[in-house]
């Protein structure tokens, strides 16, 4: 009887203990996310640019772009300041995965960033589409599928780290793929003739051709290439509730018709830009 009462005795502390963990846990991951955010008093958004999502003027470094909307909003909601953190498409996945940033702002969800980093519900929607000049003597004709492009004497510019550069990189067999570190360096490349194709956001694309309507073409594959939902990416330890918080502030923002207002604005600012 005493073993026993010895046994009930150890298997209770163990008990506590295994609870107390788990509340010291569940309270630490707490911590982590919003109730942090708001501690601190600023909610930091990582902005890697691709217009119209996110971009930011040179001449007074201010951010623009409906997800930099999307995140001043949810700064708002939060009781917090909106602060934003300059970034690249090599690093953004890393810096929500190490603290650096609350919020990694339009992320293509694919199944190995999903295993990095938990993910929002889809702010907006995405595949990659083919922009090239149409008095290239080597896309003379039509330019119409995958087939048309994937060829030696193509050299196909794509800006690194990014889904597009996932996506044409399994895709092409033969064509020449140009890795860049920015949009910028992109168009460039396709402008300057150093590259015949830029690979980019369907969204990105058309208002790089609506810019340059007199040469610029733009193919869209069929079937869709790497379609999928634009988010924002989360630390994994982010609570199940503070997803659905945001969540719940996303599909009220599209259902309103608000998302969409932000796009078109986005998209007419992006379009001056590049006048």
């Amino acid at each position: 009887m005493r073993k026993f009462n010895k046994l009930r005795l150890v298997t209770a502390a163990c008990c506590t203990a295994v609870l107390g963990f788990s509340y010291a846990s569940s309270t630490i991951a707490a911590e982590t996310t919003w109730e942090q955010v708001k501690e601190a008093g600023s909610l930091r958004c990582g902005a890697a640019i691709a217009a119209p999502y996110v971009m930011k003027d040179p001449r007074s470094n201010s951010y623009s772009g409906f997800f930099v909307e999307m995140c001043r909003e949810f700064a708002d909601h939060l009781g917090v300041e909106a602060n934003f953190v300059d970034t690249n498409w090599d690093n953004i996945v890393a810096g929500v995965q190490s603290g650096r940033w609350d919020l990694a702002m339009a992320l293509n969800e694919t199944p190995e960033r999903a295993r990095a980093v938990s993910f929002s519900e889809p702010v907006s929607f995405y595949e990659v589409s083919f922009l090239y000049n149409k008095d290239n003597p080597k896309l003379s004709g039509d330019v119409a599928n995958l087939e048309d492009i994937d060829k030696a004497d193509i050299t196909i510019a794509v800006m690194s780290g990014t889904v597009q550069d996932k996506a044409v990189s399994e895709s092409m067999e033969n064509a020449n793929i140009m890795r860049l570190p920015g949009m910028d360096e992109t168009r460039l490349a396709v402008m300057s003739r150093r590259a015949d194709v830029l690979a980019d956001a369907n969204d990105t694309n058309l208002l790089f051709h609506h810019a340059n309507p007199e040469w610029s073409v733009i193919m869209t594959p069929d079937p869709s290439l790497a379609a999928q939902g634009v988010a924002f990416g989360m630390n994994q330890s982010t609570p199940e509730a503070d997803v659905q918080e945001l969540n719940a502030f996303i599909l009220e923002k599209r259902e309103a018709g608000e998302v969409d207002r932000m796009i078109d604005d986005a998209a007419a600012l992006a379009a001056q830009q590049m006048d």
